[in-house]
């Protein structure tokens, strides 16, 4: 398996390396592609370990949003984010932020209309997805409704304040203006504040734009904080899979588990969306879901490569082994996004007929122990990813009724309808 050389960022000093648990491997200077390395041996005994995830105590700090923090990233830091795509595409895509007179602050393209997916015709042209991440929702919306007041429905008259609630007070807080044709190209955008987007990243409180974000997107205006959490909700992603998959899997099904997360419990896959979405997205991205993972995946301890296959292979699969050690496994327990730990632990406290989580560490460190060798642990992630999804997609579903009005919600019910009666 190959990575390419992804962009820089801003130089920092080397002493900060060791700072971080989730620093990336260096990439080379070269434009030649550097090869991911199979770990299939133990690390030699009184070597240090590979930089990445060794460090809680920054993990700690981006959690509680220590601005220290983004100072000590180091160059590489989160180039795995940054997905190489078509030039012109690129272009394009950044060209429609240029139509904005309201300040953006971070912004990515994702879906079919960036990205590939199985089961589309070649000729479509799917509207293209849009998030924006803004500082000051109200104040974007009032710049936004004086500058391009046919973006909105007739929420409008509101007034900025109004759409403001409406987008930050319900569901996923993404505020969603559908079928807007900028540059010739029809685009949805949504419209985040910076520190909801970070909030639900870290905490997964209602993993509406976590999920997207563990899916590939193409970033086309960075920010260091979302930069920051986003890389720890990628990895918190690829530990939720991991405490879901056997000890033997394959990257394919490492990767439609990650991008399956997203979908569960989500009403639209029962009633509007293609079943194989999923296997789609995973078949026809297997390139770009190794550039955003592949790096993760070498720095976690309890997970090798056992085989390796070409960067750009979409036919083969690389074969990966987790070592179900029940100390590491309540580790990764332990450090999943605060809203979702907290439902897996009322989950078990009820199974347990406990009322209180241990306040000791070494009782908490049992009770993580206990969760990993419960056989009930898979069904009730499942059930927590379901519960958090299911709650703001539909929340979610019924503000995008208002906010983007009768006609385009009908228009955009009625396609993806569509679509799936097609697939089917």
């Amino acid at each position: 398996m190959q990575c390419y050389v992804l962009p820089r960022f801003p130089r920092v000093p080397s002493s900060t390396y060791s700072s971080s648990i989730l620093i990336l491997r260096a990439y080379s200077s070269s434009s030649t592609p550097e090869p991911i390395k199979s770990r299939n041996t133990p690390r030699p005994p009184n070597t240090p370990s590979p930089p990445g995830l060794s460090n809680a105590n920054f993990e700690e700090s981006v959690l509680a949003n220590d601005v220290s923090t983004f100072s000590k990233l180091p160059k590489e830091f989160g180039a795995n984010q940054h997905l190489v795509i078509d030039q012109e595409v690129k272009e394009r895509l950044r060209s429609v932020l240029w139509q904005f007179n309201a300040p953006i602050r971070y912004a990515f393209a994702y879906g079919s209309g960036v990205f590939n997916q199985g089961g589309y015709a070649k000729d479509a042209k799917p509207m293209v997805d849009f998030i924006f991440g803004v500082t000051h929702a109200q104040h974007f919306h009032s710049l936004n409704i004086a500058r391009h007041p046919e973006h909105y429905s007739g929420l409008r008259h509101l007034g900025s304040a109004a759409i403001s609630y409406i987008q930050r007070g319900f569901g996923g807080k993404v505020y969603f203006n559908p079928y807007v044709e900028v540059n010739g190209m029809m685009i949805k955008y949504g419209v985040v504040s910076i520190d909801d987007l970070c909030a639900d990243l870290n905490g997964w409180e209602t993993m509406y734009l976590a999920g997207r974000m563990q899916k590939p997107i193409k970033i086309l205006r960075d920010e260091p904080r979302v930069r920051l959490a986003n890389q720890i909700n990628l990895i918190s992603a690829l530990r939720t899979a991991l405490l879901l998959l056997p000890e033997k899997f394959t990257e394919k099904e490492l990767y439609e588990t990650i991008a399956g997360l997203s979908y569960m419990g989500d009403a639209r896959m029962r009633v509007a969306e293609n079943p194989k979405k999923v296997q789609n997205i995973v078949s026809a991205q297997l390139p770009k879901f190794r550039e955003l993972y592949g790096p993760l995946v070498e720095n976690l301890p309890n997970l090798t490569f056992q085989s390796t296959v070409p960067m750009q292979s979409t036919d083969a699969y690389a074969t990966l082994h987790q070592d179900l050690d029940p100390v590491r496994r309540a580790k990764m327990v332990g450090r999943l996004p605060l809203h979702f730990r907290t439902k897996i632990q009322s989950i078990f406290l009820k199974h347990y007929d406990m009322k209180y989580l241990p306040q000791e560490r070494e009782g908490m460190r049992m009770f993580e122990e206990r969760i990993v060798g419960d056989e009930r642990l898979r069904r009730e992630i499942g059930r927590a990813v379901r519960k958090t999804v299911g709650w703001s997609s539909g929340v979610q579903t019924v503000k995008g009724l208002f906010s983007a009005g009768p006609i385009k919600s009908w228009r955009y019910v009625a396609e993806k309808v569509g679509k799936k009666t097609k697939k089917e």
